[in-house]
């Protein structure tokens, strides 16, 4: 009986930690999806700078796929060759970033290794850089990295990581809705980009079909996103929290990732407590036992 009233009392106690978990999240900011959910964190307060960083969902809008880009190996290429028999997802970065697009990439190339569908056999991966000064050399040597982390080589012709002109940027960026400015580097110099972090599926026709937003997504919804863009079908919009990952400071000119990895920080906090919790039952656990043992002597 009185191990079941212990079962029972860590039951209640382990229910108030994770609520205290719970209860935590707000004040640090930002949190991080699970797996299932499209979105992730809350939407952060926007300095002046960041006025025209944004995502908006423009979905069922065509891409303009007359748009003529330099691919990996320096072709010029037309964004219409990558479209017409599958789908793709799209994801508009800069390959200088300092943090904010590998982790984007990370979190897509990680999620891809979980679903059943393949790159190049199912869908393409499409990968534009938004900064024209960047060359085929950064380019072909992000897909060497993100083939790699994928895993499967013979995916390869499946990843097409492009450069191009500022007007052909802006006319991409302006289709999917996707704002950034440009920002000082620690030269002061205009070398750096506030953005926000984003993925976009594509139907086979080029229409955008889906938005996932932040750093992390869901294999199961991103798989369920390229079968219903194979088909041709429109998804509906997400919750726009998380799109600005980068805090801009220009007082110090320095750049801050603000997304606050509370999952993770609220499974600490909730361990800590139950852990704390065991242990302090296991012991009065076993000064009964001591105890009963000593009366019954």
């Amino acid at each position: 009986m009185q191990f079941t009233g212990t079962i029972r009392s860590f039951a209640s106690t382990a229910a108030l930690a994770a609520g205290a978990a719970i209860v935590l999240a707000p004040a640090l900011t930002a949190q991080v999806s699970g797996y299932g959910d499209k979105q992730m964190g809350r939407a952060n307060e926007k300095s002046p700078i960041l006025s025209k960083v944004g995502i908006a969902q423009r979905l069922n809008q065509q891409l303009p796929l007359n748009l003529t880009f330099t691919d990996d190996a320096g072709q010029q290429v037309q964004l219409a060759s990558y479209f017409g028999q599958k789908p793709a997802i799209l994801a508009l970065v800069y390959y200088q970033c300092p943090m904010l697009c590998s982790e984007e990439l990370n979190g897509l190339t990680g999620a891809l290794q979980m679903v059943d569908e393949v790159v190049g056999r199912d869908f393409n991966v499409i990968v534009v850089s938004i900064d024209p000064s960047e060359g085929t050399d950064l380019a072909s040597a992000k897909k060497r990295s993100y083939v790699k982390r994928y895993g499967h080589p013979e995916t390869a012709p499946g990843w097409h990581f492009l450069t191009g002109t500022q007007a052909n940027i802006d006319a991409l960026t302006n289709a999917v809705g996707f704002g950034y400015a440009k920002i000082p580097g620690p030269d002061g110099k205009l070398t750096q980009f506030a953005h926000a972090s984003a993925i976009q599926i594509v139907t086979p026709a080029g229409k955008l079909a889906q938005y996932y937003l932040g750093v992390e997504y869901s294999p199961k919804d991103l798989r369920l996103g390229l079968v219903e863009a194979s088909n041709g079908k429109i998804g509906s919009p997400v919750d726009n929290i998380l799109t600005y990952c980068y805090h801009y400071d220009p007082g110090t000119n320095k750049h801050s990732l603000i997304v606050a990895r509370v999952v993770q920080l609220g499974g600490f906090v909730t361990m800590v407590s139950l852990g704390g919790f065991m242990f302090v039952m296991f012991r009065r656990d076993a000064a009964d036992k001591q105890g009963t043992g000593t009366k019954n002597g």
